[in-house]
């Protein structure tokens, strides 16, 4: 009787104020983010400081959206079975030694490994920080508006760290795009400490035949679908991870099932419809913000002529339409419910993304880009933080951890997928475009395929929308 009464006495998960832990989680969100978007601006310095190859140039990227993605359940469970305060902690410990290293870096090497390392620092953290705002707000109204500032929170380190990277790289050095993250982890390490409860870990072993069949399945899954960037679908170097991803995943599914006493990823969860549904939404969701961050980008520098710089300040006012949108949309949520705020945003992409696929060399930037991109921007923050609330609202404390890493972990697999099919789509077009295929104007018709893609991703989301009732509790 005692242990049992134990077991279910509820703790508070926090000290002192519940919006002081709000900021804590906001602030590693942006932390999470601001890492990746800063990073692409520098990577010209850091290639002619560090002699990268231009194929070794990008892991600087990769390094990190591998590891952040591959590790990300197992940061979920890891946070459930030894308590949220001790994986935000260790994780923002191990992202801030792993970004010094990285600002100290000395050889190529060194710094795709420390890149590495702080995307398994962000892994131990992104589960974490949606973990402790599931715990910490569990009414409604509150719970949807810190769903909000925290999806904001990401709008804004993208937004920020497209400018910052520009600012630090030309006024200091590269190496500040990572050392900047060390003072930031050191004041989130104290926060973190003083504002969350400690608790036990759990009496459960750790499923290791899942963790190391679902980490090396997701890993080489995404492995693979990043050759195909230099490689054709078709390629050994592509389709030899790519099998052996699917391969390992279905046998992670079956160990679920079948062997684990305490699995990983628990199975059951899937028995929740909201969680099935939502997560496929996130799934798909990845393609929407590759075509949106990405692909503009990329129109604004190769078509229209922009520097990077310039691009990046090109995308800010779609980057505060998200973050101000969001932050409304949170209050909305507990009224409206899920289903009407995603079929509002698809409406969104769909028209955003059909007026973006006009843009080509000549175009006018606010007419054919501006215009569209805040479109688009709308539908992400009426989206996003949506998908995200409903994906948790259901979890128990003891699976908040692996829910929230699961969510995660859709929208990183779905945006690698969506990825390298749309950069493939973009190349054939280009390629069968009458003249050189890195011509704007043959580039441009290859972002209009992309665009044009991404209307259909939308209409796909608004579809599964659907299975989800009317109304529901969030």
């Amino acid at each position: 009787m005692t242990s049992a009464g134990a077991d279910n006495q509820v703790v508070k998960p926090y000290t002192g104020s519940s919006w002081l832990v709000l900021a804590l989680a906001c602030a590693c969100q942006f932390m999470v983010i601001l890492d990746v978007a800063i990073v692409v601006v520098a990577l010209p310095a850091v290639q002619r400081d560090l002699g990268f190859t231009d194929t070794g140039l990008a892991w600087v990227v990769n390094g990190y959206v591998l590891a952040f993605a591959g590790f990300m359940l197992l940061g979920g469970r890891a946070a459930d079975l030894f308590g949220h305060r001790r994986m935000l902690v260790s994780g923002l410990v191990l992202f801030s030694l792993a970004s010094l290293v990285a600002g100290l870096a000395t050889s190529a090497a060194m710094l795709v490994v420390a890149r590495a390392a702080q995307g398994l620092g962000g892994a131990m953290l992104a589960p974490a920080t949606l973990a402790v705002i599931n715990t910490c707000f569990s009414e409604g109204v509150r719970r949807g508006r810190a769903f909000g500032a925290w999806s904001a929170s990401g709008g804004v380190g993208g937004m920020v760290g497209a400018v910052a990277g520009g600012v630090l790289t030309t006024g200091l050095s590269w190496r500040w795009v990572f050392l900047i993250n060390v003072p930031i982890g050191a004041v989130l390490i104290a926060v973190a400490m003083a504002s969350l409860t400690a608790r036990p870990g759990r009496r459960e072993a750790m499923d290791l035949a899942g963790a190391i069949t679902g980490t090396a399945g997701l890993a080489a899954l995404i492995y693979g679908v990043m050759q195909t960037a230099d490689n054709g679908w078709g390629s050994a170097r592509v389709l030899v991870p790519v099998v052996a991803g699917v391969l390992l995943l279905a046998t992670f599914l079956l160990v679920e099932q079948r062997f684990a006493t305490a699995p990983m990823m628990p199975l059951r969860l899937f028995g929740n419809h909201r969680v099935a549904v939502t997560n496929a939404m996130l799934f798909l969701f990845g393609g929407i913000a590759v075509a949106m961050w990405f692909f503009t980008s990329l129109l604004m520098q190769n078509v229209l002529g922009y520097s990077a710089l310039e691009a990046g300040l090109g995308q800010t006012p779609a980057a505060v339409m998200f973050v101000v949108v969001a932050r409304f949309a949170a209050g909305w949520l507990p009224k409206t419910g899920v289903r009407l705020l995603i079929l509002a945003g698809c409406a969104s992409f769909v028209a955003g993304f059909a007026w973006l696929s006009q843009a080509g060399v000549g175009s006018d930037y606010v007419a054919s880009v501006l215009g569209p991109t805040l479109l688009v921007a709308i539908g992400i923050g009426l989206v996003f933080p949506t998908l995200m609330a409903s994906a948790t609202a259901d979890a128990e404390p003891r699976d908040a951890g692996i829910v929230g890493g699961l969510a995660n972990t859709a929208g990183q697999v779905g945006g690698s997928l969506a990825l390298a099919v749309f950069a493939t789509a973009a190349a054939a077009r280009a390629a069968s475009h009458s003249g050189t295929s890195f011509s704007p104007e043959a580039l441009a018709s290859g972002y209009e395929l992309v665009f044009g893609l991404a209307v259909g991703v939308a209409l796909a989301i608004a579809a599964v929308s659907l299975l989800l009732p009317s109304r529901q509790r969030n």
